[in-house]
């Protein structure tokens, strides 16, 4: 057994060591916003929080999470993750929207640090985040929106 915090609750599961964080958390949690994209780190479409960092649930093993603050999109509530929701949404950033919770996660954590980030800042932060239906310059937007939005 091993045991997790996700999203603020303790939570026991009963998976091999080597299973990926993203398979605990969409099979044995129910937690199916963070999406599966490549299963190689690489797009983003996973991310979650890990100690407030950004991270690639898909290639997070689970024996590695024990003792660590998870935060999947789903118990995003931080002031910069309901700003980006928001923003999300107002600016229409969504096309498939498959990409979105992971971009929000990347955006969230680049918000915590950096208030006020650059065109330049939010490219490099996000350049790992892929997203297919190319609403790069919506999400740029987006974050922009949430940064002067936010409390």
């Amino acid at each position: 057994m091993t045991k997790l915090s996700v999203n603020g609750k303790t939570v026991e599961v009963d998976v091999d060591d080597d299973t990926p964080l993203l398979w605990v958390l969409r099979d044995n949690l129910g937690l199916t916003g963070t999406k599966y994209g490549c299963g190689t780190g690489i797009c983003g479409a996973c991310t979650v929080h890990v100690d407030g960092e950004p991270e690639y649930a898909c290639s997070a093993l689970v024996s590695e999470m024990a003792g660590k603050k998870i935060v999947t999109i789903e118990g995003l509530k931080s002031p910069a993750g309901t700003a980006l929701q928001a923003a999300w949404l107002k600016l229409e950033v969504s096309q498939c929207g498959y990409c979105q919770p992971g971009q929000i996660m990347t955006a969230a954590a680049l918000l915590t640090k950096e208030r006020a980030p650059s065109d330049a800042l939010i490219d490099e932060t996000m350049q790992y985040s892929i997203c297919r239906c190319a609403t790069y310059d919506r999400i740029r937007a987006a974050i922009h929106e949430a940064a002067k939005g936010r409390v």
